[in-house]
């Protein structure tokens, strides 16, 4: 389905009704301050360590960064292609960025991330002017959390301006069985830059959209299964989903203890590098970041020549599936052996703990949702008041899907039933398969195509999703890097690289080598609709 004016009028509707109250007002253009002419400055594509230089040298100043990508923001979200990605500005972000450079002035500069402007996904908390919702209405009047997502403490440490939150799907995608990826009812439907008819998937859409069309350096995002690399693949991007336990949960509203993660997004290796490092540290708060392996300073391991003698195991039941993809990835493959690789054919099947996994992320939303709820305050305290939100507001939660997935949980009892421990135990053969294999055929990584290429936005029938190599590594726990691979008539594809626990920094490493060999990635020209035939 492609957009239409009925279905952009009430999104647009169901964005600037929550847009005065929680100070979207900015983003719409309550900010009247003008972005100021600053020579070399160029946002399109522009790294984090090219805006640095340019804060080094005095080109440009953090304020002008802010002011600059607020434009972009203004241009290109919420006018020009009207990508929906932002669902709200930090309205103290230039007071940030102001104190930083004052910072810098003083020869104080706390790394590579100093002064650059990042994107956070909406549910992750910020105890300051903006709200943390995951894209509900029902958690607009909810009072600020208490405290900051560690996350967001270990970016403000690390010197970055919090320029916003993204759009997301709403609930981080467990809510309707037919859904629509990126869109929430507080901000409406986020597009694809490459085709605006397209999914930018799910449920970090918002911080894929941004990302790609450059309205943000880096941006962080999370994921239960797919919401990092799903995005990422459909918006030609970098994204990494961290072994869970190497970057803190605390603060960012749940899924799954078992599966959940924050992770970078951003369209280049090093930059998601930068990104990571700044994420990373032991939380008391999160039990399972206390036994965390992990780096600081995760660009150490990028190396041009990373594939050299390198062992992967190509997924072989990954090809096959889809025509216009495997004429993406074949040549990929071709690369990574020119690179010095020795690829190996392997098989993982994920279909033996799907529905284990499904079990899994119902019990636990239901567990977790209803605590992070009661710890938060306001009228919606339980998964049970939500869905009566949902219900009394029907005309601007509920248009287009129903709540079926929030039923299902909301049905669950508590963690200690059978049910949920079978299913645990049957999820836990997930870490066993991916490690195994890597242990039998002496492999760095697996590989494979991340997904296909985004499908039609369709409000109606919901997603179609024709393929996807997210679900191993997110069951396992296990780290997972995609990479820009190339282009399906006009759409990106993206190449997976699974390895085993705390394994980041390997996987980096042969990120970065593929990457510099092939240079796929290229800036969307904001299409439309794009080139695939009907």
């Amino acid at each position: 389905m492609s957009w239409n004016d009925d279905f952009l009028t009430l999104d647009r509707r169901a964005f600037l009704g929550v847009g005065l109250a929680t100070g979207t007002a900015a983003l719409l253009g309550g900010d009247l301050q003008k972005a100021p002419a600053v020579k070399g400055l160029v946002l399109e594509e522009a790294t984090v360590d090219g805006l640095q230089a340019g804060l080094v040298a005095g080109r440009w100043t953090s304020a002008e960064l802010v002011l600059k990508y607020r434009a972009r923001i203004r241009a290109l979200d919420q006018a020009g292609p009207k990508l929906n990605a932002v669902i709200e500005l930090n309205p103290e972000a230039l007071a940030i960025a102001k104190a930083l450079d004052a910072e810098r002035r003083a020869g104080k500069v706390r790394g590579p991330l100093h002064g650059i402007p990042v994107l956070i996904k909406d549910n992750i908390d910020t105890a300051d002017a903006m709200k943390t919702t995951a894209g509900s209405l029902a958690l607009v009047d909810a009072p600020t959390p208490k405290e900051d997502a560690f996350v967001v403490k270990q970016l403000r440490a690390a010197g970055a301006v919090i320029l916003g939150k993204t759009n997301l799907s709403e609930w981080a995608n467990l809510r309707s069985t037919r859904s629509s990826s990126g869109w929430s009812g507080r901000g409406g439907q986020t597009r694809n830059p490459y085709a605006l008819d397209r999914s930018p998937s799910g449920s970090s859409s918002g911080s894929g959209t941004a990302t790609a069309a450059s309205l943000c350096a880096v941006a962080v995002g999370t994921e239960t299964d797919g919401s990092v690399v799903s995005p990422a693949n459909a918006n030609g991007l970098v994204g990494l989903k961290p072994t869970v336990g190497l970057v803190s949960r605390s603060g960012i509203i749940p899924i799954s203890h078992t599966q959940d993660t924050a992770g970078p997004m951003a369209r280049t290796v090093r930059d998601a590098a930068l990104l990571l490092g700044a994420m990373v540290g032991m939380d008391p708060r999160d039990p399972a970041t206390a036994g965390a392996q992990g780096s600081g300073d995760y660009t150490r391991f990028l190396d041009v020549g990373g594939l050299k003698g390198a062992r992967l195991g190509v997924v072989k039941n990954q090809l096959g599936v889809h025509a216009h993809v495997d004429a993406v990835i074949r040549p990929a493959l071709a690369a990574l052996k020119a690179g010095g690789a020795t690829l190996v054919e392997v098989e993982l099947k994920s279909a033996t703990y799907d529905d284990a996994e499904f079990e899994v992320l119902l019990y636990e939303f239901k567990a977790d949702l209803n605590v992070y709820l009661g710890g938060r305050g306001g009228a919606v305290k339980d998964l049970a008041a939500l869905m009566a939100f949902n219900e009394a507001r029907q005309a601007d939660e509920l248009p287009f899907f129903g709540q079926e997935l929030l039923k299902q949980a909301e049905a669950k009892g508590p963690l200690t039933e059978p049910a949920y421990l079978k299913a645990l135990e049957t999820c836990a053969q997930a870490r066993r398969d991916i490690t195994g294999l890597l242990e039998k055929h002496q492999l760095q990584a697996l590989v494979a195509p991340t997904g296909g290429p985004a499908w039609l936005i369709d409000h109606l029938n919901g997603d179609s999703s024709s393929l996807s190599f997210s679900s191993p590594a997110a069951v396992a726990g296990c780290p997972h890097i995609t990479v820009p691979a190339g282009f399906a008539f006009g759409m990106p594809v993206g190449l997976s690289f699974v390895g085993g626990p705390w394994q980041e920094g390997p996987l980096l490493k042969l990120a970065y080598a593929f990457e510099q060999a092939t240079h796929a990635r290229r800036a969307p020209r904001f299409a439309g609709t794009c080139d695939v035939p009907r």
